[in-house]
């Protein structure tokens, strides 16, 4: 099957912002009630929030590009898991990456949708409805974030990558997965001074390094490819890049759909 070109997928990119956007939506009606949470076989949680949004997403990209599988975490949970061939690209979707956050009410979860060819991703979206933010973006198409603001249209700003500041690196973590004594050894093993540990939430890390907020964030522990996909894709849109712990680029369509540790960087 054939790839997009980079036209392609700026019109892509438009039309998924669009059904991350509806998907959002229903994530935001069930956070607003007093919604139960039920464990996976994984001892994760799930929510009526991530059915909602994934039904959502797979139901618009299916009807977008019928020709193009779509693995979505849910689905994957529940042993619906799709074969896709080496050279097929593919949607991966997590429909909301940060359950936990989603639970603890903080904020700092997201709506994900990424398009992968040739085992990288090409374009991503990645939402954060209870804070108004979305990102888009992807290698050749650059990347960009919008705000809501009051009921208003949403401004739309590019982002990009910045280089470490001279005093040293501002580092992100993870809010609810961390291994604080591996991470403080990566660190010590660095070549340029660490002056800032932030920790946040879900894909919502890739961005912020995307938007020159950070400047690396290590993910040494175990993450799946929804989990990281758009993400990655508005990171490389944005001039970053993302390596695993032997220094090759992080790739998709792997067994069981599991990453490796790995490190997101800004500009080099």
């Amino acid at each position: 099957m054939r790839h997009t070109s980079i036209a392609e997928r700026h019109r892509l990119l438009e039309d998924v912002v669009t059904i991350v956007r509806r998907a959002g939506e229903a994530v935001m009606s069930v956070y607003a009630t007093d919604f139960d949470v039920h464990g996976k076989s994984d001892d994760s949680p799930v929510t009526e929030a991530d059915r909602r949004a994934e039904a959502i997403i797979t139901a618009a990209l299916l009807g977008l590009m019928p020709e193009v599988p779509v693995i979505a975490e849910e689905a994957v949970s529940a042993g619906l898991q799709t074969v896709v061939a080496p050279d097929q690209p593919f949607w991966l979707v997590d429909p909301v990456d940060g359950t936990r956050e989603f639970v603890g009410r903080n904020g700092e979860f997201t709506v994900n949708v990424a398009l992968i060819e040739f085992g990288q991703p090409v374009l991503g979206v990645v939402q954060a409805p209870a804070l108004g933010l979305l990102y888009a973006g992807g290698p050749g198409v650059g990347a960009w974030c919008e705000a809501d603001s009051s009921g208003h249209l949403p401004m739309r700003r590019p982002l990009q990558c910045r280089r470490a500041p001279l005093p040293g690196l501002t580092v992100l973590a993870s809010r609810s997965h961390g291994d604080t004594a591996r991470l403080q050894a990566y660190l010590d093993g660095l070549d340029a001074p660490v002056v800032q540990l932030k920790v946040a939430g879900s894909s919502l890390k890739f961005c912020q390094v995307a938007a020159g907020e950070a400047d690396v964030y290590p993910r040494l522990g175990r993450t799946m490819e929804w989990d990281t996909a758009a993400g990655q894709a508005v990171l490389t849109g944005a001039g970053g890049s993302v390596i695993t712990l032997g220094g090759e680029p992080l790739r998709y369509g792997k067994a069981h759909w599991e990453n490796p540790g790995f490190v997101a960087w800004g500009l080099p």
